[in-house]
């Protein structure tokens, strides 16, 4: 058989043979990064022909020989191609291609997703504003796909609280000093765990002071604290004063930090250490001050009585008073209440002035008093004040006490209710509305308290 024969039947077999075809198909994958990606090709038939993995124009592998120097890219189970530790790059088209006059190939496309990440801008994470103005916190967040960027604050127990903001920037508006603190921002694109930052945001402001108490009731040789509670950015110094002159540190008169609380105490009170005092906080920003009363007068009587009375003509009052010395007179003022859902009328006081029983020596500070009010109008609203007086003076009045007094079929006149006190009781006349003695209760206390809005002023 010469060539020319030898050719012919080389052809003729070439056409009759079975041709290569792919038994695996082209497929979309995601993987994560750092994962181990395997792709298929699985071709019958290839005869001799020569089996190529490609990426663009850069050959991989040809037959069973590695052309890429990288380490990561092996074959195995034949033609599948693996590839470890996938990285970002690695994304993008791979071809598996038979070298025959077709070039029939197979195309796999390979999709990276990476985990998000976010850092703060600045990098440093500090944000410094002032009171009243506005501030921007920006983070970056990146990843495959996409992160989406939301923002909490940390509350006192390092907890994010609820979500106060969606994208990479917060505008916050007209700062307070209580927005100062540690913002977080968080990038979730749902591939592993969310990632955080976080920006700590200092909000500069003059001093805001809160007294615990702005009144202090206390007695000589006894002991008194008064506190201010100051919120500054930059810390402040405190200073204190009585009435307009600089307190100085005595072995009676201490003055201590801790925190934002600052606290005066005055120890073995004497006369003169009665008064008014303030407290004076300055930084950089601002001035602040606050005051208080140091006071030998009694304090506010407080009620103990339910709302509810259990009888239907009379009610037992109860109220304590704190005052180191003595009480000397007790006032109790006592008026009905005519009201509906949409009308209220107060009836007229009844005056009393009361002699307070002597108080046990176990109790130096609390005098617990108790009185009966009888023949009152069953089912009737009444409001009762009280005021007591010691050597230093009277009180402020008490705040008004509301009770109601049980209801049955009897109908007794308010007008011949009485007091029955378990001390010694001086009844004062009543006129219509308001008394002449509470009249002139009232107009001392307005007189009172200009006179030491005055004093105030002038410390």
């Amino acid at each position: 058989m010469n060539n020319g024969q030898q050719s012919a039947v080389a052809a003729s077999s070439s056409l009759t043979a079975p041709q290569p075809r792919f038994l695996s198909r082209g497929h979309t994958y995601r993987a994560v990064v750092g994962d181990t990606l395997v792709l298929p090709c699985q071709v019958e038939n290839l005869g001799n022909f020569v089996l190529l993995w490609r990426r663009g124009a850069n050959v991989l592998t040809a037959s069973n020989i590695m052309v890429t120097r990288d380490e990561r890219v092996r074959l195995i189970d034949g033609y599948n191609l693996e590839i470890s530790d996938l990285e970002p790059q690695d994304a993008g088209d791979y071809v598996c291609q038979i070298s025959d006059k077709i070039n029939r190939d197979q195309v796999h496309t390979v999709e990276i997703l990476v985990p998000p990440s976010v850092r703060a801008i600045p990098t440093s994470g500090q944000l410094q504003a002032r009171k009243g103005g506005p501030i921007t916190l920006e983070c970056k967040g990146s990843g495959n796909p996409v992160p989406s960027i939301y923002w909490t604050k940390k509350s006192g127990a390092g907890k994010s609280t609820a979500r106060i903001g969606d994208g990479p920037i917060l505008t916050l508006e007209k700062l307070e000093r209580q927005q100062a603190g540690v913002y977080q921002c968080t990038a979730d694109n749902g591939v592993g765990d969310p990632v955080t930052v976080d920006m700590r945001l200092d909000v500069l402001y003059p001093p805001d002071i809160q007294v615990e108490k702005s009144w202090i009731h206390s007695g000589e040789g006894y002991e008194a604290k008064l506190v201010c509670i100051v919120y500054a950015d930059p810390v402040a110094t405190v200073s204190w004063y009585q009435n307009s002159f600089p307190i100085q540190t005595t072995d009676r008169r201490i003055m201590n930090t801790r925190g934002n609380r600052h606290t005066l105490t005055i120890r073995h009170i004497q006369q003169e250490d009665f008064g008014n005092y303030s407290c004076v906080a300055d930084n950089s920003l601002g001035r602040s001050r606050k005051y208080m009363e140091l006071s030998g007068r009694p304090g506010p009587a407080e009620f103990y009585s339910p709302k509810w009375g259990r009888s239907s003509d009379s009610y037992n009052l109860t109220w304590k008073i704190d005052s180191y010395p003595p009480l000397e007179e007790v006032r109790l003022l006592y008026r009905r209440v005519l009201m509906n859902d949409t009308f209220q009328q107060p009836g007229r006081w009844h005056d009393f002035i009361l002699t307070p029983e002597h108080r046990p020596a176990s109790e130096p500070l609390t005098h617990i008093m108790s009185y009966t009010i009888k023949n009152l109008h069953p089912g009737a609203y009444y409001e009762a004040i009280v005021q007591a007086k010691n050597r230093y003076g009277w009180n402020e009045v008490s705040d008004i006490f509301q009770f109601i007094v049980a209801s049955n079929s009897l109908d007794i006149a308010p007008e011949d209710a009485e007091v029955v006190a378990s001390s010694k009781s001086r009844s004062k006349s009543a006129g219509t509305g308001i008394t002449s003695q509470c009249l002139i209760l009232h107009m001392a206390l307005l007189l009172g308290l200009a006179l030491s809005n005055c004093r105030l002023g002038l410390g």
